[in-house]
């Protein structure tokens, strides 16, 4: 990319830039489209953006996003709190949501274990997860995770930790997912059979 005319647009394209799948041609369109547009459009997305990082939380319970302590599926009394479905982030509970074929709880893993980026289950959620399933009344624990490498250790990881308690029923999706494939680009009709029709594990 040529050198910019301002370092004001330089530092707003480098910035865009560092966001997931955008490139500097990208980041520049956007940072372009920005400039031209009046001074209220960039002080309301700027305020928005400020606005998401300080005041979203993360729900105690499952570590979905939310503005409450709660989420709105945790707070929420016609869910079934007995079946809990895992997930990698936060996008895999938007896309299994919107199939609208799972009516249980969440837990949010915020990543899988991954030995060659030195992502340990010391850096997830995984102990909170631990503890749910023995304090609460949970009778089907559901892997909802990526299929590939680092997902299929996670969950193997995870089942042995709950290996011990007998009553519980293990389940995974089916693999109507592509190996390799992220749950949160299935189309729905794919992603809700693949709950609906879950197998043990």
């Amino acid at each position: 990319m040529p050198n910019l005319p301002s370092k004001s647009l330089e530092k707003a394209v480098e910035e865009i830039a560092k966001l997931p799948g955008i490139g500097k041609k990208t980041a520049l369109r956007m940072a372009l489209f920005i400039l031209k547009e009046d001074e209220l459009f960039a002080k309301d997305l700027a305020t928005s953006i400020a606005s998401l990082k300080l005041n979203v939380k993360y729900c105690k319970k499952c570590h979905n996003i939310s503005d409450d302590e709660l989420c709105g599926v945790c707070s929420n009394p016609s869910r079934d709190f007995s079946t809990l479905c895992i997930v990698e982030n936060m996008s895999d509970v938007l896309a299994i949501e919107s199939t609208g074929a799972y009516k249980g709880i969440y837990h949010v893993l915020n990543g899988v274990i991954s030995p060659l980026q030195g992502i340990t289950p010391m850096d997830l959620t995984i102990e909170h997860l631990i503890e749910r399933v023995h304090s609460e009344d949970i009778n089907e624990v559901i892997f909802a995770l990526n299929a590939s490498l680092d997902g299929d250790t996670t969950a193997f990881f995870i089942r042995q930790q709950l290996e011990n308690i007998t009553s519980l029923k293990v389940t995974n999706i089916a693999r109507g997912i592509p190996v390799g494939g992220a749950l949160e680009f299935a189309d729905e009709l794919t992603l809700g059979r693949s709950i609906s029709e879950r197998t043990s594990l």
